[in-house]
């Protein structure tokens, strides 16, 4: 049962587009098992680039079933959207499945995601404003809108009621907004009931029957392990459970299922949002690192907060996911640099901590204990074996596979699908 998860090893925006799709070519099924368009992956291809915010990497490789789980909450507009700009390239999204119990991310939830966040002020999460925590907080609450329900208008019309009951309460009274009608969000619902058809299905059915046959599945995370709704740096996380048990709750398979789990890391650290960021540089080292590395949200467009490697946050991401991998991207921006400081751990309150503290208040006053690693100023970007990086280059992967804990099976050194160097293979 070769089944592999691949996420996100910091705060998300690691490069898992590029390593999913390096995977694409060789797997059956590339599964997105949740979040929603509050992630965006860059894919390169030759030379077109791709924005992808909801579809899974995979949908760009020939001869693989791209799947949107039932963890995943789908804006029908977006999905629509980008599965027509991919269509009008020339890509062909034919084979996409998404499955009947993803739930559906509804006008209101966007409204609601946007009215709050600006009602929090200066305590706001730093959302994407894009309904993503509205639609998981009603799927918990069970007024949620599934993906199914859009061919049962009876049903689809009674869930709506009750779920605008108390938020047109909220919106009217607590945020001073006009209440939403409900004949407008379910008209506007069915009115992709019909274009989405041809992609529902039952997937867990066709995942799990997938794998008896041996079919290669990926498992595509969004988001990153330290933006996971139970073991990331919370409140300032996202939704969702993007560590690799995310997956098996969100795509529908047993844990036993899961053969490797890969974790992508990227040879500094960057996040999108507030929230605590201990390598974070105010100074002209963070600026280089956002220029040289193009630090800009691919869904949000905003600029990157960008920092050191922190070998804490890396560890910690092992033992949280059982990390079997790593695929070590973007290690070409750190050219240049006469020394490379790396986060080797924390100090708080004058002790040292080589572990990532579970208190939020412990964690937010954590200072990086810095190791000074040599640089090198080589073009490493046409590197095709572990032996062309320069001496410096090898000694700086090696101290962070030695740090992380677990072996660096890839190493990005560009942008572009072949710009990798595999030292193991993740099959």
């Amino acid at each position: 049962m070769p089944a592999l998860v691949l996420l996100g090893a910091q705060w998300g925006d690691e490069g898992k587009g590029k390593a999913t799709d390096l995977l694409g070519g060789s797997v059956d099924y590339v599964v997105r098992y949740q979040g929603g368009n509050n992630a965006g992956h860059t894919v390169v291809v030759g030379d077109q680039k791709y924005a992808l915010h909801l579809l899974p990497s995979g949908i760009l490789s020939p001869g693989c079933t791209p799947v949107i789980g039932n963890g995943v909450v789908v804006d029908p507009s977006v999905l629509l959207s980008e599965l027509s700009g991919l269509n009008e390239r020339g890509v062909d999204t034919s084979k996409l499945l998404i499955s009947g119990n993803a739930h559906i991310i509804t006008p209101y939830n966007v409204t609601v995601d946007k009215v709050t966040e600006r009602f929090l002020g200066k305590r706001k999460i730093g959302t994407t404003g894009r309904g993503i925590g509205p639609t998981y907080a009603d799927k918990i609450n069970r007024v949620g809108i599934r993906v199914q329900d859009l061919y049962d208008e009876s049903i689809l019309t009674q869930k709506v009621e009750a779920a605008l009951d108390a938020k047109n309460q909220m919106l009217t009274k607590l945020y001073n907004r006009r209440a939403i009608a409900v004949e407008q969000v379910v008209g506007e619902l069915l009115g992709y009931a019909d274009k989405l058809a041809p992609y529902v299905s039952d997937t867990v059915l066709v995942l799990n029957q997938a794998l008896e046959q041996d079919k290669v599945v990926l498992f595509e995370g969004g988001q990153g392990t330290l933006l996971d709704i139970d073991h990331g740096t919370y409140p300032f996380v996202t939704s969702s459970n993007p560590t690799a048990g995310g997956a098996c709750t969100g795509a529908g398979v047993g844990p036993t299922k899961i053969s490797r789990v890969i974790g992508i890391l990227k040879a500094y650290t960057t996040r999108v949002g507030a929230g605590p960021f201990p390598t974070e540089l105010f100074d002209e080292d963070g600026e280089a690192l956002r220029r040289i590395g193009g630090e800009r949200g691919v869904t949000t467009g905003r600029d990157r907060r960008c920092g050191w490697f922190d070998a804490v946050i890396a560890r910690y991401a092992t033992r949280v996911n059982g990390l079997t991998d790593f695929f070590l991207t973007k290690l070409d921006v750190l050219t240049g640099w006469e020394q490379i400081p790396v986060c080797v751990a924390y100090e708080i309150d004058g002790k040292r901590v080589e572990e990532l503290p579970y208190s939020q208040t412990d964690f937010h006053h954590a200072k990086p204990v810095y190791e000074m690693l040599p640089g090198w100023s080589e073009d490493i970007s046409k590197a095709k074996s572990f032996s062309d990086l320069p001496k410096n280059a090898q000694a700086y992967v090696k101290a962070l596979e030695e740090m992380s804990g677990a072996p660096i099976s890839a190493i990005g050194v560009g942008p572009g699908r072949t710009e990798t160097i595999e030292i193991n293979s993740f099959l």
